[in-house]
């Protein structure tokens, strides 16, 4: 196959990683269907597909000659078709309107409840055709067609879809498991992990969208129903390439038997005579004004469960009664309810918080008329938390996989993207995934093995919302107050996730990892964090008895790599008591390589250390070992001033390790610190090298890379303090 990318994007390519982007040449014309009038924009209030010269009623389609989708798939009767278009071998369709033969959106502009595609291809292998139908993945009908204006990006699950098809191999069937891949941006070959068999190294179904338009990807793939899975993903039809200045379009029914899976380049159209694209849509009779989604996590009450409405109107007078069926496992709940003047109906279907998974069907009964209008998998009921900050809020994969820790039972909405295109127009819910960074489910390392552990032991799903960015200070992660849903923001971006999700008022805690971008500034730090928790505190938990609860990483570092400073660390030690939080401690984690940490004595012992806070303060899980040792005062043991007492909050059992006392140092004095052990009450007692004559304070800073630590029994490492005061006298003991 010869090499459709130009020297330029040959540079840019890295191993593993293809890039397509927009090409560099002039516009090259395309054969396109002879149309009456010029087709206006798709996705905008003018948006209109063309209809072809003769009656609009009666479009011009595919023959019925037994090798087509309509002479195939009686099922296709219920469904209107809604735009067609002769695929040219090249289109360079960017921010431009494929000249579709035919439009009848306003057939389904009442709304429909589902979607089909018919391609049809003539070439080498004879005619072959392939008819796919699935739940709509979007309410305006001009947005079904080839997507190719910036923010037309559809990638989601798709439930029960049906497959039809004449190419051999292709699976046939009803109520399978989708993925769509749909945007006119250029994209490569990286996974963000959401679909199982899926490479990181080939085009296939599931791919990393780059933010410039310029290649064009129409795709529909049969994928595994429940992750983890050895089974790869299928690819049904893809038309690809419609957007490219130079690439001819690449087409294909079924997996491409070489090259990439899903036909990404291979720039065959020219292969074939006939390449037809029709769009279906089956009108809905009625509409839904509330209803879940596939895999959506409600925020659980106090009784352990969650309501879940089905709310809508019926505007179709066959329909004599609306009946809404769920089922879990082996039990079942059906709720029948006859439609009354005005049509309006309302289920509230409880279901409980465990480690189970809803599946809702919505039917309609009437003359002449069964339908099944609705179909949502996978919802549960559980908590939801977030995490913010910086890389290491982020906690991408830097050395050791965490892949193993992902689970059903933890989802997340959204993605955690930067850019504001994809962040809007990624509103659906995931399974969490722990390695691919700013992709839909991202939710870190810790973050994973946090959630994994609380769903296991609590028997509960759980949702992370992660929206940190890496290498920002606290300036980036600021509310814009004239208008706090500004997606241009990070805070906007974070906070329109939480509210199309539905649980911004039910975050049951926010953790914060953020510090080493603020370079040690403890004054601007504090300033930033104060103003971004009051914000936080009057929208994120206001539906929780007591609110959220706060969490703050004492950070490792700051900046990276420089553990010699202490003022941002002991400002982020004293926002127990200046901001109500609670502080968590990184130091103990021997995994740290200078500002990051590796999985295994790092994001993983992190993951652990949060669940065993969050376990105690949130379900009420053990307490020994689990607060991060915090000093509350200092003092001189003796009149010679040889030793000082440092008393901590607590009084849980420390472990010191030989060589711990390097960390510390006694301000104001040249003595230095010779040994150190931990006696009951919670003291920690140091020996020093000679009387400390002019000491003022002692400070532990803590050290980059592996121990020796001064830890708990969980691994809690001692919080960082800088110049903490020594009294003349031992303070008394904790809890005196």
């Amino acid at each position: 196959m010869s090499d459709p990318l130009s020297p330029f994007q040959r540079l840019r390519s890295v191993p593993r990683k293809v890039w397509i982007a927009v090409g560099t040449v002039g516009l090259l014309v395309c054969a396109l269907a002879v149309v009456a009038w010029p087709p206006s924009p798709i996705g905008t209030p003018q948006a209109a597909w063309s209809t072809s010269g003769g009656d609009p009623a009666r479009p011009t389609v595919a023959p019925v000659d037994g090798t087509s989708c309509a002479a195939n798939v009686p099922g296709m009767a219920d469904f209107t078709p809604v735009a067609a278009v002769d695929l040219p071998v090249r289109a360079n369709w960017a921010n431009r309107n494929p000249a579709y033969a035919f439009d009848r959106t306003a057939e389904v502009a009442r709304g429909f409840d589902r979607v089909g595609y018919c391609l049809e291809l003539t070439g080498p292998a004879g005619r072959q055709w392939v008819w796919t139908a699935m739940a709509p993945f979007a309410a305006d009908a001009s947005r079904l067609g080839l997507p190719t204006r910036r923010g037309q990006i559809v990638r989601q699950r798709v439930s029960d879809l049906e497959i039809a098809s004449n190419v051999e191999g292709l699976t046939a069937g009803t109520g399978l498991p989708g993925y769509l891949e749909m945007w006119p941006n250029s994209y490569n070959a990286g996974a963000s992990g959401q679909i199982p068999g899926a490479s990181d190294g080939r085009f296939d179904a599931d791919d990393d969208l780059r933010g410039a338009l310029g290649y064009g990807s129409f795709q529909v793939h049969l994928v595994a129903p429940t992750r983890p899975s050895s089974v790869p993903p299928q690819t049904v039809f893809a038309v690809n390439g419609f957007t490219s200045q130079k690439n001819p379009l690449s087409v294909g029914i079924g997996t491409a038997p070489d090259g990439h899976p899903d036909w990404t380049l291979s720039d065959n159209a020219g292969a074939f005579t006939e390449r037809r694209l029709t769009v279906y849509a089956r009108p809905s009779v009625l509409t839904l004004d509330q209803h879940p989604r596939d895999r959506q996590l409600y925020p659980r009450d106090a009784e352990s469960g969650a309501v879940v409405p089905v709310v809508g109107k019926v505007h179709d007078a066959r329909v004599r009664a609306v009946r809404l069926k769920v089922t879990s496992g082996a039990e079942g709940w059906e709720d029948t309810l006859p439609v009354t003047t005005g049509g309006d109906f309302t289920f509230r279907r409880r279901i409980v918080a465990a480690l189970r998974e809803y599946r809702f069907e919505l039917h309609v009964l009437g003359d002449g008329l069964s339908r099944r209008v609705g179909l949502w998998d996978g919802v549960v009921a559980g908590d939801v938390y977030v995490i913010q900050g910086q890389s290491n809020a982020v906690s991408a994969k830097y050395r050791g996989s965490s892949a193993g820790e992902e689970s059903a039972f933890v989802r997340s909405y959204g993605s955690s993207t930067a850019d504001r295109t994809f962040s809007a127009s990624d509103r659906g819910w995931n399974y969490a995934v722990s390695e691919a960074i700013r992709q839909p489910g991202s939710v870190g390392q810790w973050g994973i093995r946090m959630a994994h552990r609380l769903s296991d032991t609590y028997q509960v799903p759980v949702a992370v919302l992660n929206g940190a960015e890496n290498g920002k200070p606290i300036s980036f992660f600021q509310r814009n107050d004239a208008n706090p849903g500004d997606i241009a923001t990070n805070y906007g971006r974070l906070r329109q996730r939480l509210t199309a999700a539905g649980v911004i008022g039910r975050v049951r805690a926010v953790l914060w990892y953020q510090g080493e971008s603020d370079n040690d500034n403890a004054t601007r730090h504090v300033a930033g964090v104060t103003a971004l928790l009051s914000d936080w505190r009057r929208e994120i938990g206001i539906d929780i008895p007591g609110g959220s609860r706060y969490y703050v990483f004492q950070v490792r570092t700051s900046p990276c790599g420089d553990s010699s400073t202490g003022r941002l660390r002991e400002a982020q030690r004293r926002m127990r008591d200046s901001l109500g939080v609670t502080v968590l401690s990184t130091n103990g984690l021997s995994g740290h390589e200078g500002c990051h940490f590796a999985w295994e004595q790092g994001y993983r012992e992190l993951g652990d250390r949060v669940f065993s806070v969050l376990a105690h303060d949130l379900y009420g899980g053990p307490g020994d070992g689990v607060a991060s040792p915090d000093p509350r005062a200092a003092a001189f043991a003796n009149a010679e001033r040889t030793e000082v007492v440092v008393q901590l909050r607590d009084d849980d059992p420390l472990t010191v390790q030989p060589g711990a006392q390097a960390d510390f140092r006694i301000n104001g004095s040249t003595v230095t610190v010779t040994g150190i052990a931990y006696r009951d009450g919670g003291r920690l007692v140091l020996t020093l090298s000679g009387p400390a004559a002019g000491a003022t304070g002692v400070s532990y800073l803590g050290h980059s890379g592996a121990g020796p630590w001064i830890a708990t029994s969980t691994g809690a490492g001692l919080l960082a303090f800088h110049n903490l005061p020594i009294a003349g006298s031992a303070p008394p003991a904790a809890g005196s």
